[in-house]
């Protein structure tokens, strides 16, 4: 019988420590978890710089093809610089149009 009450005990203090380490490992994983969790996205931030820059690139694009197109049309031509003027003007209203076709608010079921 005293054999008995002694592994009961030391089953109880087994399961004890057991119920401490279980304890301690979860506080331990929390830990890791809260810092491998990555930082919270700044979606409004990354959101409006991709928008900024579409609009941007729009608009220098729109400018530097209609520049080199009026340049190399003035050098074939020889009516050097009216067509480069001309185009240059066309692309700067093709830029400010891409621009607010871009920044323009969108509907439901638009993006």
């Amino acid at each position: 019988m005293s054999d008995e009450n002694d592994e009961d005990a030391e089953r109880a203090a087994l399961n004890a420590r057991l119920e401490k380490l279980n304890a301690a490992l979860r506080k331990v994983d929390e830990e890791q978890a809260a810092e491998a969790a990555p930082p919270p996205e700044r979606k409004g931030f990354t959101r409006a710089m991709r928008v900024g820059l579409n609009a941007f690139s729009e608009f220098v694009g729109a400018v530097l093809v209609s520049a080199l197109i009026g340049w190399q049309v003035d050098k074939w031509l020889g009516t050097a610089p009216w067509l480069l003027v001309v185009m240059l003007g066309l692309g700067v209203a093709a830029g400010f149009w891409n621009v607010y076709r871009v920044a323009k608010p969108k509907g439901p079921g638009e993006d």
